[in-house]
């Protein structure tokens, strides 16, 4: 059995705040255990310089990296060095500073999922912390890239960077239900309440519904954080009857919510891709969101749902409409769109595919390496 460390930079997979990010390092988690291998947590150091030209915090983030490496270093000697380190989502606000300093020291294979560069974020210290993502994602033995988005943004910046597929996935069988059990007329959107793309999506749902009170519908939301007001407010011309606000919700109180459910509606400004989409489909429930960034990776339009033009929130309310007024063509896109996830999206198609990346790229690669 293969030894794993694994590291996720940005949120370790035991932080208090449940996000996308988390859900994804946790699913990463299970998914190499399910692939065989043995996976242990080798750190819980967050790295994250929130500001670009924040000396102070970076001298800080950079001292506590240099302990981490200090003290797994220790720890390698003693009792062995793992056969991979696995880095979830280092990109220029969160580098991972630790696994490639000890994958050099070691001999060990480096590995990054959704990895990403930009060169629009090459400002002030983030540049800085970009060129290490970079350097990491070169050195890797094999980068798993979620989305096309990432791949060909890789590609350009990174050429000799070693990379592979691996499409976003979740445990459908956690949101699987009877579709004959959904309210085609209830809406629902789970998303945090916190600023930028997120506040949009929240501006643009609300926007579109208040163009569709001639409809009968009903909306769930689900989410906390910082701008629950702000959030609150934006809804406030649409009457109270229609608006049920959940606060935040367990995995499995969210299933249940998604079984009574109809249509998950929810833009995605800016989404990388968004496990939610997923979640959704896999329980019946087609998704009404933009053409936009990473969403169309993870909702087929015209068969898991409806995706519209970025921004155009009268576009959005229109495809909101066509499903609430057409409950058959709903229902069909609820079929296709469970039956798409569980063939291309589920952990049993991950775990397939990681197995035979990890084999192709990584230990018989490396391997060789080390023989010649």
């Amino acid at each position: 059995m293969k030894k794993i460390a694994f590291y996720a930079p940005l949120k370790p997979a035991g932080h208090p705040v449940p996000s996308g990010d988390r859900l994804m390092a946790r699913q990463l988690i299970g998914l190499l255990e399910q692939a065989a291998c043995e996976v242990d947590v080798a750190s819980e150091q967050r790295a994250f310089l929130r500001d670009a030209h924040d000396q102070a915090a970076l001298q800080a983030l950079q001292q506590s990296c240099e302990r981490e490496v200090q003290r797994l270093t220790r720890q390698w000697q003693e009792h062995g060095a793992p056969d991979a380190w696995f880095c979830y989502h280092p990109y220029y606000k969160s580098p991972d500073l630790i696994g490639p300093v000890l994958c050099q020291a070691f001999d060990v294979p480096y590995v990054t999922a959704e990895a990403s560069l930009s060169a629009r974020r090459n400002e002030g210290l983030w540049a800085d912390m970009q060129e290490r993502v970079r350097e990491a994602i070169e050195l890797a033995a094999v980068n798993l890239c979620f989305t096309r988005r990432d791949r060909l943004g890789l590609q350009a910046a990174a050429p000799k960077a070693r990379l592979a597929d691996l499409q976003p996935f979740i445990d459908t069988q956690a949101f699987t239900t009877e579709l004959n059990g959904h309210d085609p007329h209830h809406l629902v959107a789970v998303a945090m309440m916190r600023g930028g793309d997120k506040l949009h999506s929240y501006q643009h749902l609300a926007s579109a519904l208040q163009s569709l009170l001639h409809l009968p519908w009903q909306l769930s939301i689900v989410g906390d954080g910082p701008l629950q007001a702000d959030v609150r407010q934006l809804f406030s011309a649409i009457p109270d009857t229609r608006i049920h606000w959940h606060g935040q919700l367990e995995p499995a109180a969210i299933a249940q919510l998604f079984a009574r459910c109809g249509l998950y509606v929810w833009p995605g400004c800016g989404e990388a891709y968004g496990l939610a989409y997923l979640e959704a489909q896999a329980a019946g429930l087609p998704v009404v969101a933009y053409r936009t960034a990473g969403v169309p990776e993870v909702v087929c339009d015209r068969q898991g749902g409806v995706l519209t033009p970025p921004a155009d929130a009268t576009a959005y309310a229109a495809a909101i409409g066509r499903l609430l007024s057409d409950t058959a063509l709903q229902q069909r896109m609820a079929v296709a769109a469970t039956e798409r996830v569980q063939r291309e999206h589920s952990t049993q198609a991950a775990v397939r595919t990681l197995q035979t990346l990890l084999q192709g790229h990584l230990w018989d690669d490396h391997q060789a390496d080390a023989r010649s």
